[in-house]
């Protein structure tokens, strides 16, 4: 190959009138291949060359070539010289022949999907609440993030980053760090648990359970959403008849700022489905 590229530069230098004058040797006379170079092969950043001729570099842009598998893909039904063409490596006639079979269908005795036991099952109408703590809100709070002078919503708890952005069906308030609350907060979350409960309205806050359903619990966090498509904000959904006992109102849109007061038969009966 080495060879053949020298040919053609000497061809191509003879042809230079500057190089006319100069003796060109022979390719097979050239000791490219004896050990050190001598003098009449010169080194020109890096390139090889030879007096007489412009130098050239070993590699070329023509020999790169990307790294991709040597065996080529077979090509099936091209003829019979192939050796597959025809049947195509299926065979004569039969089911495999003319296409697959169902799949899970073990021909005929009960297939490994049925003989297998069930175990449990998954409830549809379950839902899944985000965890947040009265430590986590005080420690916002501290850190001027949240204002406890107005409401906090879960789109305020979303936007500060008390919780995060995979939200599923709601907000549910903990306990946890709830010594740490010592001045009166109001909260709308989805559910809140009896000592959470306690420790705010002991601060002198109240905590309201709220309703939203899927799309108005996108409206909620996501207001823009709806601007941005050009639509108008959903109403408010009512809460089915398995959740009425346990919300205490249906969620406001766009997102509230101030407490809803609670009247007394209100607190009367959330204080007792509580307890």
């Amino acid at each position: 190959m080495f060879r053949r590229r020298l040919a053609s530069l000497v061809s191509s230098s003879i042809l230079i009138p500057s190089l006319r004058t100069k003796t060109i040797p022979p390719p097979h006379s050239l000791p490219f291949a004896q050990g050190s170079l001598p003098s009449s092969i010169v080194k020109h950043n890096g390139f090889i060359g030879f007096e007489g001729f412009r130098a050239y570099s070993l590699l070329s842009l023509n020999d790169l070539r990307d790294k991709v598998p040597r065996k080529q893909k077979t090509r099936k039904g091209r003829g019979i010289g192939s050796g597959k063409g025809k049947t195509a490596g299926r065979g004569h006639k039969g089911q495999k022949a003319r296409g697959s079979g169902k799949l899970g269908f073990e021909g005929g005795q009960t297939p490994l999907r049925r003989r297998l036991p069930k175990r449990g099952f998954k409830n549809p109408f379950s839902l899944t609440f985000q965890p947040v703590g009265l430590g986590k809100i005080a420690k916002f709070i501290n850190a001027g993030k949240i204002d406890s002078s107005e409401l906090i919503t879960m789109k305020t708890l979303k936007d500060t980053g008390a919780i995060g952005k995979q939200i599923k069906d709601g907000v549910r308030l903990m306990g946890r760090g709830a010594e740490q609350i010592k001045w009166p907060i109001h909260l709308e979350v989805s559910r809140v648990t009896v000592r959470a409960k306690e420790a705010v309205e002991a601060a002198g806050g109240s905590v309201r359970r709220v309703y939203y359903n899927k799309l108005g619990f996108r409206a909620l966090l996501k207001p823009e959403w709806f601007e941005k498509k050009g639509r108008l904000l959903p109403k408010a959904a009512r809460p089915p008849p398995k959740q009425r006992d346990k919300v205490d109102s249906i969620g406001r849109l766009p997102a509230p700022t101030k407490p809803i007061p609670f009247s007394v038969e209100e607190g009367e009966a959330a204080s007792s489905s509580s307890a």
